[in-house]
């Protein structure tokens, strides 16, 4: 961890049956913010090596040398997998400007990188989104655009939970405290009339804040009992005989809502727009190319994740996963203003002024550009 994010502590994990203890990632609460702790739906905390991407051929845009960008290796980050790996659609229309990538795994670690000049664009969540344009007072960054809604679920073991009234005295599990998917299970809870400490995630349902690479040996041990996850851990767990009790998509309307998002440096946007709209191109037609050809980029996914963890996602897993995830240009920002007071109902985060978080200007342009509607910013955008 870096000097100047908060400290971690380490709760009671509400792991039982003797299991390991895991280590869990949860903040000390700063206002207006949990600072750190609102991180997005990835694995671990720390950036993984550089990753490789296509070489760079012809004239720089600009005349940049290089644009430095941040995903995770993560099937809600498909635009990313594909656009930066095998396809290389985003390097063809920076030319001659090299994409260098960062693999990250964890929001907190992609908001240091971008605020540091350690990369310039990045796809991530919207928790860490909306925490890193908090603590920078609007400063930092700014969403362009949309990449990927749903791929959230509610996976339990089924033999000790039937139905949603059955969560009483039960563990499950989220990736990070504040981070996207345990503020949606807060949210949940509280809509159901459980009561449950939001810090410490005890009460009525004891929460878990539990990594996602160790959620599966955890629900497969009995240690915990479901898990509220993004994918592909949903599908993990499925996988080990878990059962999707709700899928988040049900709590919104028309099931969309935003869960990974492309931001950039308000500093390399001011500086290098041209850039920035090439990127955005290359996502755009990324995207269309993923809808267009889903077996060819569930290939192209799973490579990618192969380069970049080391080991593909088995047939069982990947499948779902896919399918389970919506890719889209679309930030969907009214969900983004959603999910903030969500956080603020679960007491950790202060009600956050949004206005100008987003600038669509050049998404909107690129969308024109290649016949399509272009996407609203639901009042959040510039000033």
């Amino acid at each position: 961890m870096s000097a100047d994010r908060s400290p971690l502590v380490r709760p009671s994990t509400g792991l039982r049956h003797g299991g390991p203890r895991r280590r869990l990632f949860a903040a000390v609460i700063s206002l207006p913010l949990l600072a750190g702790a609102l991180g997005a739906c990835g694995y671990g905390s720390e950036a993984k090596q550089e990753a490789k991407a296509p070489v760079a051929k012809g004239k720089k845009v600009d005349g940049l040398d290089q644009v430095k960008i941040g995903y995770f290796s993560n099937t809600t980050h498909s635009t990313a997998l594909v656009g930066l790996g095998g396809k290389g659609l985003i390097q063809k229309e920076l030319g001659g400007t090299q994409v260098t990538p960062r693999v990250f795994n964890a929001g907190p670690a992609e908001i240091e990188a971008l605020n540091s000049g350690a990369i310039d664009m990045g796809w991530i969540g919207p928790s860490p989104s909306i925490n890193g344009w908090t603590k920078s007072h609007g400063k930092s960054l700014k969403i362009i655009s949309g990449s990927a809604s749903g791929g959230v679920s509610l996976v339990v073991d089924p033999k000790k939970i039937k139905s949603l009234d059955d969560l009483k005295g039960k563990t499950i599990a989220t990736p990070q405290l504040g981070n996207t998917q345990d503020v949606a299970l807060l949210n949940y809870l509280a809509e159901k009339g459980y009561k449950v400490d939001a810090t410490t995630g005890k009460g009525d349902v004891s929460i878990a804040r539990t990594d996602n690479k160790v959620t599966p040996v955890a629900f497969k041990s009995g240690d915990i009992d479901g898990a509220w996850v993004p994918e592909p851990t949903a599908s993990k767990l499925v996988a080990e005989g878990g059962k999707v009790l709700l899928d988040e998509k049900k709590l919104w309307k028309d099931g969309k809502f935003v869960i990974t998002n492309l931001i950039v440096s308000q500093k390399f946007l001011k500086q290098h727009p041209d850039v920035v709209e090439a990127v955005l191109r290359g996502s755009v037609r990324t995207n269309a190319w993923i809808k267009d050809h889903p077996e060819d980029a569930k290939k192209a996914i799973n490579a990618a994740l192969e380069k970049d963890t080391g080991k593909p996602l088995p047939a069982e897993v990947l499948d779902p996963a896919f399918k389970n995830v919506e890719i889209t240009d679309d930030p969907l920002a009214s969900t983004l203003n959603r999910e903030a007071d969500h956080a603020v109902k679960a007491g950790l985060l202060q009600k956050p002024d949004l206005k100008g978080i987003y600038d669509l200007t050049l998404l909107n342009k690129v969308l024109k550009a290649e016949g399509r509607p272009e996407v609203d910013d639901a009042g959040l955008g510039s000033k």
